[in-house]
This record gives structure tokens, C-alpha cells and sequence, in this order.
């Protein structure tokens, strides 16, 4: 063996991270990734390392420069075992490192801006840019719209920016609402806590989900059991007040970007769940294996939204009812998701009846529910009852009776594997002894009886605790069409137009991963449906919410859950009312500006505000102070505009990277924020 090779592998094997745990020889795709991140790990046995520093560094002057290309060069081609017998007993996609589907974290979704931070452009308002340009045939400007370029900042280059992006934001408009509030809510006094430091408060929190996520990083990195997200499903249709029309890459990374950190929110027990569209489901499954793991995948669940009866039959697709629900836990060694239950209809299987069930079991003698209702009507036989009555209403009537008689109502079944071969002689016997009940010897379930040669299953076995009811209930699948869409446009007093879901869906979601007292998130709250759950569930949560959805926000919708709203599931839980949040805003800083600039009265108050832009707020980096206020604002053409039209001309010079404050920048007199709103966030951000 070649000796530098023995020599590396001497070395690298003293760490045990760089060892196939199975082989004990060297793990050479761990090696490589390693070299490509840089590991200090890595690193420092190759430098520490005489022959090995020769070989694998470049000297500058008194700097040693590690030659990645070089090092990943001599593993590759140093490697002997070029054999493929170790392949034989499976066939899979592999290079020289083994099968593909063993290393699945090494295969990714690729896709343009991926190294990169989308901030926003969640709105449609968001994605447009207004400007003016001026029209030689008009002799006048012309106002003309285009789709903005999303912000994108590399990883790799905009170290700065990123940072300053994901830094803590202040957080102003703090207001308590409770079940004695006014309307408007009452001053926030003092942030509760738990023994451990803990916020034990419900939060509303309104502004940029990807810089509120990061805000709630220091408080409640590993505190969250659940997120539960609605985001855009890139429809191309933008009817929704989200921009639902991002281009496929730059969805790819708004998707990313925030599960990034929704992933350090979550507890080691936690689950996120996403529902999306079929038009990004795919990729999106793809995406999730990569950033949360494909070990950790729980979960693909396809309910069902619409009803096809009102789809125009012109169409050429079939039409789409389904919407995907994506599962999967931060460390599924750590999660163990409920047995739930959903209502069965009647099963005509069920059609036996015992007559003496109070006997003793080899006495017992059956007939069939029909029987029975047929007497029951005044009818001669079954002939004549099935004759004289329609089938639906012999359906219906059978079900009551076995609801009615559910300990003595059965069927038969086979029986096979394990039970089968315990209960063998008794089974062959009960074939010879037709009509006669067996049990076998020393059995050890209660009520497991045998009747030629099957078993018998009673009706009672199937009920079980539905939503408080004892009903006929079948396993949870991984289908859901039992939750109705429709009539949910009154759900907490707000309306979401095709944005909405239902709070049942909601319910069982929250059911299925959560207990009571979980925290529960939602960084696309639209409306509100999964704090309103979460709170009638006695869960506490966290909504954000950076849309205007005027009186149908989640804030509207708290309110009437606080005040003892009766929609959604109110029936089921038995709700009352009661509980309190807080709501907050991520503190805006351009926004004022804007705000300014639409309540000008005219010109002179614009140009008053133009050189207060300069000043006191961030303008975008292409805007020539002097230029603009020389030979724009000066112009008779612009002095022509209506005042609507300049003040838009106004608002395209604002920076959009620069919407937000920096906790660490609040105290600075330019940005007004309270005293007040400075305490509360310094208290936000400060464990006790």
C-alpha cells in the first residue's frame, strides 16, 4: 500500500468521526465533505502533521494554505479497492464510495438561489415596483409598473447583510387582550415567565415571518412542538393577497429559508407540518428531505378541499381536489405521533345477532338482523320486509339496530398467523361442529370465541372515543376526506377567501403530534385558524402574521375566541371562552417614511419630506439626491402629476431591505420607538 496512504489513514483514524463505525476502515465520503467545510477537525491532524502538511498545504510567506483540490485528488486515486463484488446482493445507483441510497444526506435538491436569503416579497404590493417614465407622445410622465426583482442575498458573499437581516428586531405596539379587555386592548405590564425563564405567553406577532423567526431564536430556539404552516402554493394566481406567483427557484428558497430556522425552533420531540398544492409538493418533499432528513420523513397525508359538482366540465384535467400534508420530525427517535380514530359508517358484515347472549356460550343460538327487523315491522320474513321497503331505509334501520345491540351483533373472520397455529386443534374442531360456539383451552383473550372454524368479532370492538362520542370508529389513514370544506366561511368571525382551513383539519393536526400545554407555531397565521385551535385545544402558541387582512386577521380572531366564539370546533371542545395573547409588531423603520409620504397634502410637504429621507431613513442605493430634486421634482412635467402619482414617484426611492429596526439600534432617538415599547423588548429578549 502506498505509504503516504497508510500514513493519512494512520492519521485520520485517530479521530474517530473520520472511522466507518461497520468496517473500521477510513469513512472517505465523511473525509471528503470535511475538506470541503473546512473542518478545524481535519485541518489540524493534516497541519500538525510534518509529511502531511508538505503534501496537502501551500506556503505563502508564513501562511499555509490548505490545497482541497489536491487532498480530495489523492483520496480518489489512492483508493485500491476497486472491485464491485461488494454490490452483488443489491442493485442501486453508485460511484466508488458505495450506493447512493446509503449516503441519501449526499443527494440533494439543486436549484438557482440556494445558497442564497430571500427577505420577503410575500405580498402582491411586495412584488410590484412603480415607476415613471416619460412619454415623448404624452409630453407628460407616465406611471408604469413592473415585477420586482426578489431581494436575494449569496451566503457566501453577504456575510454583512445576512447579519444584519437575521439580528433581533424591536418590537413596538405591544397590547394584552383578554375576556375583560376593550377593544383595543390593555398595556402590556410585564411578559410571563416560567421556573425555567420560559415565555409563557400567547403571541400575535405582525411583520416579515423570516425576521420574526429569527427574533423568537434566542427565546425559543428547542421550545417548540409543533409548526403548522399554510405558506403560498405558487399557484400563479394572484388572487391571494400572498404573491402566489413566485418563480419555481425563488419559491425553492423562500421555502428554505425559513424552514432553516423553523428546524432550530423545534423541540427534540418536535414535528413541523406543511400543506401544499400539487404545484410545488414534489420539489417540496425533496427539499424537506434534505433540511430535515429523509430518516426523518412521518408523513405524506392527501385530504381532500373541494367538491368536484361545481367544476366546469370544459376542462381538459381532471379535476384537483387534493391538498398535501407533508409530516416529519426534527429526530424521529424522539416522536411518537397519536392513534387517532375517525367515524365508520355501518358495516353490512355485522348482520348476525346473538338472541340469548346472557347464556352460556355453547348454548347461545343466533339469527340475523334482518330477521329481527323484520319481525320487529310485521312481516312474514325477510322476503317480504326487503320487498316492501327500500333498501336505503334498510340500511339505515340496520345500523340503529346494531348501534342499539352492539354487545350481541357480529361477524365472522379468519382466522390466521400466530392465532391460527395457538388455536389450531380448537379451529378444526369448531369445522366439524357446525352452529356450536368453541373456545379454546386455557385461552387468554377475553372473548375469543370461534363458530366454524372463524372468529367471532362483535360490533362493540369497533366503537371508540370520537371527539367525546362513543361511535363505530376506524383507524386514522394516511387519506383524509371525512373533514368537510365547505360552510367554514364563518370560523372565528373572520373571512380568508381561498386561503381558509377548516378548524377540524386544524384540530386533528394538533391531536395527532401535541398534548396540552405544547407550543404550537404558525409563521403563515393568514386568519388565524391555528392559534384559534391551538387556544381551544389549551395549547399555547405563536402566530406571525406580516399581511393586512384588515378586520379578518388573526388579532380579530383571537379576540372572538377570548370572548367564547361557538364556530369551528368550539361544539367538540366544549368551549367557553377565556385564556389571553399579546400582540406585538416587529418595529418598522422605512414604513414611517411611506406613511409620511401618503399623508402629504401636497407637493411642498413631498419635497419637505425629501430631504428628511436623506437624513433620517435608508433610500434605495440607485436615487441621486441632487439629480432628483434638480431635474425631477423641478420639472414642470412632474409639478403636472396629480399628487397620487408623485407620491408614488416618492415611495420608489425607499430601501426595501430596510423596513425593520435593530434591537440594538432602538434607543436611537431617529426611530421613535417608545420607552415603553424599549422595556417591553428588552424584557422579550432578556431570560429571567
Amino acid at each position: 500500500m502506498n505509504k503516504l496512504k497508510q500514513t493519512l489513514e494512520k492519521v485520520l483514524k485517530t479521530e474517530s468521526c473520520f472511522v466507518d463505525p461497520e468496517s473500521g476502515g477510513l469513512n472517505y465520503a465523511k473525509v471528503k465533505d470535511s475538506a470541503d467545510k473546512i473542518d478545524e477537525r481535519l485541518i489540524s491532524l493534516l497541519i500538525e502533521h510534518k509529511e502531511l502538511k508538505k503534501k496537502f498545504f501551500i506556503q505563502i510567506k508564513d501562511v499555509y494554505v490548505f490545497n482541497i483540490q489536491d487532498f480530495k485528488f489523492f483520496l480518489d486515486e489512492s483508493k485500491v479497492d476497486n472491485s464491485y463484488s461488494r454490490y452483488t446482493r443489491e442493485i442501486g445507483l453508485a460511484d466508488r464510495d458505495g450506493l447512493l441510497k446509503d449516503r441519501s444526506e449526499e443527494v440533494v435538491l439543486d436549484f438557482p438561489f440556494k445558497d442564497c436569503v430571500l427577505q420577503g416579497g410575500q405580498s402582491t404590493e411586495e412584488g410590484t415596483d412603480i415607476y415613471f417614465e416619460y412619454s415623448d407622445k404624452a409630453k407628460k410622465y407616465e406611471e408604469k409598473t413592473a415585477k420586482r426583482n426578489e431581494i436575494f442575498f449569496n451566503q457566501v458573499l453577504a456575510h454583512d447583510e445576512i447579519d444584519r437581516l437575521y439580528d433581533r428586531k424591536a418590537l413596538v405596539s405591544w397590547k394584552r387582550f383578554t375576556k375583560d379587555s376593550k377593544k383595543d386592548g390593555e398595556a402590556v405590564k410585564e411578559i410571563k415567565r416560567d421556573k425555567t425563564g420560559l415565555i409563557q405567553e400567547n403571541l400575535i406577532i405582525k411583520g416579515n415571518n423570516l425576521l420574526a423567526l429569527h427574533s423568537l431564536k434566542s427565546e425559543f430556539a428547542g421550545k417548540i412542538k409543533l409548526i403548522y404552516i399554510d405558506p403560498p402554493f405558487n399557484t400563479e394566481n394572484d388572487e391571494f393577497k400572498y404573491n402566489d406567483n413566485f418563480t419555481h427557484s425563488t419559491w425553492l428558497t423562500f421555502m428554505k429559508n425559513r424552514y432553516m430556522i423553523a428546524k432550530e425552533l423545534l423541540s427534540d420531540d418536535g414535528i413541523i407540518a406543511v400543506t401544499l398544492g400539487h404545484e410545488e409538493s414534489d420539489y417540496n418533499k425533496v427539499l424537506m428531505d434534505e433540511i430535515f432528513g429523509r430518516h426523518n420523513f412521518l408523513n405524506h397525508v392527501t385530504n381532500s378541499t373541494n367538491d368536484p359538482s361545481g367544476f366546469k366540465a370544459t376542462s381538459s384535467k381532471i379535476f384537483s381536489t387534493a391538498n398535501h400534508l407533508y409530516i416529519y420530525a426534527k429526530n424521529v427517535k424522539n416522536v411518537k405521533t397519536k392513534k387517532l380514530y375517525i367515524e365508520k359508517s355501518y358495516d353490512e358484515n355485522y348482520k348476525f345477532v346473538i338472541d340469548n347472549p346472557q347464556d352460556f356460550y355453547k348454548k347461545w343460538r343466533f339469527s340475523t338482523i334482518l330477521e329481527n327487523l323484520a319481525k320487529e315491522n310485521g312481516y312474514k320474513n325477510v322476503k317480504e320486509y326487503k320487498k316492501n321497503v327500500h333498501s336505503a331505509q334498510i340500511l339505515e334501520d340496520s345500523a340503529k339496530f346494531a348501534d342499539l345491540n352492539k354487545e350481541r351483533v357480529f361477524r365472522t373472520a379468519a382466522i390466521g398467523g400466530g392465532a391460527y397455529k395457538k388455536r389450531k386443534d380448537t379451529i378444526e374442531l369448531s369445522k366439524k361442529n357446525k352452529g356450536v360456539v368453541f373456545q379454546h383451552t386455557n385461552e387468554d383473550i377475553e372473548n375469543f370465541f370461534i363458530l366454524n372454524g372463524e372468529g367471532i368479532v362483535f360490533w362493540k370492538n369497533l366503537y371508540k372515543d370520537v371527539d367525546g362520542k362513543n361511535i363505530p370508529a376506524q383507524a386514522l389513514t394516511d387519506v383524509w376526506t371525512d373533514i368537510s370544506w365547505t360552510g367554514i366561511a364563518s370560523e372565528g368571525g373572520v373571512t380568508l377567501k381561498n386561503g381558509k382551513k377548516p378548524e377540524k383539519l386544524l384540530k386533528r393536526i394538533v391531536d395527532l403530534t401535541t398534548n396540552k400545554d405544547d407550543l404550537v407555531l404558525d409563521y403563515h397565521a393568514g386568519s388565524g385558524t391555528t392559534c384559534a385551535v391551538a387556544h381551544k385545544m389549551n395549547r399555547r402558541w405563536i402566530g406571525i402574521e406580516q399581511l393586512d387582512y384588515s378586520d379578518n386577521n388573526p388579532e380579530t380572531r383571537m379576540k372572538n375566541v377570548v370572548l367564547g366564539d361557538k364556530t369551528g370546533i368550539s361544539n367538540i371542545v366544549d368551549w367557553k371562552g377565556g385564556g389571553e395573547f399579546i400582540y406585538f409588531e416587529l418595529a418598522k423603520w422605512n414604513e414611517q417614511a411611506k406613511e409620511e409620504i401618503e399623508n402629504a397634502k401636497d407637493l411642498s410637504a413631498l419635497v419637505k419630506i425629501f430631504d428628511a429621507l436623506y437624513e433620517e431613513y435608508f433610500i434605495n442605493y440607485n436615487v441621486k439626491n441632487k439629480e432628483f430634486k434638480d431635474k425631477i421634482i423641478e420639472e414642470e412635467n412632474f409639478k403636472n402629476l396629480t399628487l397620487a402619482e408623485q407620491k408614488r414617484m416618492f415611495l420608489t426611492m425607499l430601501d426595501l431591505n430596510q423596513m425593520y429596526v435593530q434591537e440594538s439600534e432602538m434607543a436611537d432617538k431617529k426611530y421613535r420607538i417608545s420607552a415603553e415599547d424599549q422595556k417591553l423588548t428588552k424584557a422579550f429578549y432578556s431570560k429571567k
